[in-house]
């Protein structure tokens, strides 16, 4: 072709813009949402343990991210991975295609928590909308054990209503919101360095270290779960790893920006935690949840505490803008990833399908947009569990394993970046993510068993049809 060089990509990322790209992702509203889920599980301090295991298992994990990002720094990040690591033609297009799989439920999850957030962000803003919301609540029990339910409120449905909103603008391709997002994500910074800022001011240490009990029962289970939480609020700190084609001297700036991003984010994060219950209690914490269950607002209560009503509806309305951006940005790209796999020839052809006339691949954004709004009626901890638990198997355990099958089929390959004290922190990672596996619920394993199998299943019917690998000789 004569324009291969307009095709090429800028490599326009340095170790400060991939850095941003990062944080952007992972500094969202999650970290306020999870706290008082955290809260319900282990009491008081002893809930930072799940913030500081969750930190050390995305330290250790970065260290792969860091090894495959520098090695492979091309765009897909995960996708390109596994597909490199277990083969071109054979195992690499199973690998791939089930990420891509599990990622139609993964990714939708986790733009579908971003609307339960802000339902539950929004009942802060008037008592009388809480009272009525609260009255009119209908949960419809899938699982007594669990705690598998839907939940069906006027405020709810006013979330799902936004959610489709926002997919029928970026069927529409407004590319203005595109940068309002940016707008908004500075909204929930200056809400994070508000908080901050008071809690110091306002710091009580026999407040935010009243450990109560001395040792939680089923601390071993309980761990696990607040753990679940902790890393729904820390996803995101490899981001920079889809976009590797365009970062300037790969080799060095994909590692340190994930590095970076994921100690910055551990520190970040327990600061909050602590800024929060150093003027909350706890226990009046959990006692509020226990009362109004996802509609209570840990951050409206903290600004109400120390500023009064005024406070608390600003700070509630950062939040849920903040929750708008999410869910647009997660939508716009999330929609991408599916699309791409299949004009690639890795997943199924009719998910590679553009609009004819917006130029925009409708098939894709309407199946992750369909299922995000599915997904909008749950309990926001089972939608965090289910994300996680769904990701662990193919993209983080099965990354852990292709960084040792690369080198093994591609010794010579350059790598500017190994991992420290191999292997112990893969050994470290894979520990962490199996103990979160198991402890995460027997729905939510056998949720994530049986969309592996399913995919397998999907994986052997799509390849017979278009007579790829296993049923044909790998292509040339």
């Amino acid at each position: 072709m004569g324009d291969n060089d307009k095709s090429e990509l800028q490599r326009h990322f340095g170790l400060l813009q991939a850095t941003a790209l990062n944080m952007t992702t992972i500094i969202g509203a999650g970290v306020f949402i999870t706290i008082p889920l955290m809260l319900e599980v282990l009491p008081g301090p002893y809930a930072l343990l799940g913030w500081l295991a969750a930190g050390l298992l995305v330290l250790a994990d970065s260290l792969v991210w860091s090894e495959l990002g520098a090695a492979l720094p091309g765009s897909g990040g995960s996708y390109l991975y596994l597909l490199e690591c277990y083969g071109r033609e054979r195992w690499g297009r199973l690998m791939a295609f089930l990420f891509i799989w599990q990622f139609l439920l993964s990714g939708p999850l986790e733009i579908a928590s971003g609307l339960i957030a802000m339902d539950s962000f929004s009942q802060s803003l008037s008592p009388e909308l809480r009272t009525y919301n609260h009255e009119h609540t209908r949960k419809i029990i899938l699982s007594e054990t669990q705690k598998l339910d839907l939940t069906i409120s006027p405020v709810r449905l006013g979330c799902m209503a936004i959610g489709l909103v926002i997919l029928v603008l970026l069927y529409r391709r407004v590319a203005i919101l595109g940068r309002l997002t940016v707008v908004l994500w500075l909204g929930v910074l200056g809400v994070i360095a508000w908080i901050g800022v008071e809690g110091f001011l306002h710091f009580d240490a026999a407040r935010a270290f009243d450990f109560g009990e001395w040792w939680p029962d089923n601390m071993a289970i309980k761990l696990g779960a607040v753990m679940s939480l902790a890393l729904y609020s820390y996803l995101g700190y490899y981001n920079i790893c889809y976009v590797g084609e365009e970062v300037r001297d790969p080799g060095r700036t994909i590692p340190r920006a994930i590095l970076l991003s994921a100690v910055l984010v551990c520190v970040l994060f327990v600061g909050v935690h602590l800024a929060m219950l150093g003027v909350v209690p706890a226990s009046e914490a959990l006692a509020a949840r226990q009362q109004w269950d996802d509609q209570y607002s840990l951050p409206a209560d903290f600004m109400g505490r120390i500023h009064g009503p005024w406070a608390v509806q600003l700070v509630t309305l950062l939040l849920m803008a903040s929750c708008f951006g999410s869910a647009f940005g997660g939508l716009l790209g999330y929609s991408r990833i599916p699309y791409g796999a299949a004009r690639a020839g890795h997943f199924f052809q009719a998910v590679g399908h553009v609009h004819p006339r917006h130029r925009i691949p409708h098939v894709s954004l309407l199946l992750v947009g369909g299922l995000t709004l599915f997904w909008s009626f749950f309990d926001l901890q089972n939608v965090i569990s289910a994300l996680i638990t769904t990701r662990i198997l193919v993209q983080f355990i099965g990354q852990i394993v292709g960084v040792f099958l690369l080198r093994r089929r591609q010794p010579d390959r350059p790598r500017p970046f190994r991992i420290w004290f191999a292997p112990l922190p893969c050994g470290l990672a894979l520990a962490g993510w199996l103990y979160v596996f198991a402890t995460s619920g027997s729905e939510f394993v056998g949720l994530s068993v049986l969309t592996l199998l399913a995919g397998v299943a999907a994986f052997l019917l799509w390849s017979r049809q278009i007579g790829g690998w296993p049923f044909a000789k790998a292509s040339i």
